[in-house]
């Protein structure tokens, strides 16, 4: 299992990471909140509710989910090697590097669509997953919002098809495949921008590519919830049946009808407790408290 070494090796966060996520979030955070307030959809605060424990997700879900998926990526690249034959592999690596990436992020799309909504269907998945849901107010900050083992599972299910087609090898050591790379930060980055305060549509566009109207409607906490699954490919949601996107209408409000506590450590523990530990745990506070 040399492979698995090396994906924990390299998979353990460092100074030098911490460093460059704190990059990269100051560098999202110039761009998109003039953004929002250029575009805005709803008039919101910079600093509304919730703000501070979006902050701590974002910096828990750049570190922690990589770590997370190591070991399952691992011992399926492994189980692979002794099931698939190589003459698949053999294929996908003479591909050119465009046709590659493309169907690895069709496939990719393909997987995250089912885990996606697999989490909302199956009841224990949706523990982890309402925490991503329970925000009231959108912007590009909610796309991390989420407990570590959702984000690593909708990652798993990602990654999973291209390396069974080939599109993708697993890391060896340092080396990470180009495809699941650039899937990956497509995925990441356009993620921002769907979440985002934008009264963005893009018109046409709207049909191939997911939009923060798409995506705000998978948000929506009315009759129309468990719709657009889609991360970027919204064709999966035309196949499946799960598309929902009036032509000038948004959703009504946001968030999920279950108490979610606004701290941080018991959203990260609630998940794993039954209905009646769960009970027990420090309530969100009265409205009038929290205003």
């Amino acid at each position: 299992m040399e492979a698995l070494q090396h994906l924990l090796q390299h998979s353990i966060p460092s100074m030098a990471d911490l460093l460059r996520v704190g990059i990269w979030f100051s560098l999202l955070a110039i761009l998109f909140i003039p953004l929002e307030r250029l575009f805005a959809l709803h008039p919101q605060k910079i600093f509304r509710k919730a703000v501070a424990v979006d902050v701590a997700y974002y910096f828990l879900n750049s570190l922690m989910p990589t770590l997370l998926v190591a070991t399952p990526m691992a011992v399926f690249a492994w189980g692979l090697r002794h099931i698939l034959p190589t003459s698949l592999h053999t294929w996908a690596e003479i591909l050119p590097m465009w046709l590659r990436l493309t169907l690895g992020l069709i496939v990719g799309e393909f997987g995250y669509y089912w885990g996606h909504r697999f989490s909302h269907e199956i009841p224990w998945l949706w523990r982890f997953h309402s925490i991503h849901h329970s925000a009231e107010e959108m912007d590009w900050l909610v796309s991390t919002r989420g407990h570590p083992f959702d984000v690593a599972f909708g990652r798993l299910c990602g990654l999973i098809p291209m390396y069974v087609l080939g599109l993708a090898q697993p890391m060896n050591g340092a080396n990470v495949d180009p495809t699941a790379l650039i899937v990956s930060l497509l995925g990441t980055v356009w993620g921002f921008v769907v979440h985002a305060n934008l009264r963005w549509r893009f018109e046409w566009l709207g049909l191939v590519i997911s939009t923060p109207a798409f995506h705000h409607w998978h948000h929506t906490n009315d009759e129309h919830i468990n719709r657009n699954y889609a991360s970027m490919m919204p064709i999966w949601d035309k196949l499946f049946g799960t598309w929902f996107l009036p032509k000038s209408q948004w959703p009504p409000a946001y968030g999920i009808d279950t108490p979610m506590s606004p701290r941080l450590d018991v959203q990260l523990i609630q998940p794993f407790l039954d209905d009646g530990e769960a009970a027990s745990l420090p309530a969100p506070p009265s409205p009038i408290a929290s205003s």
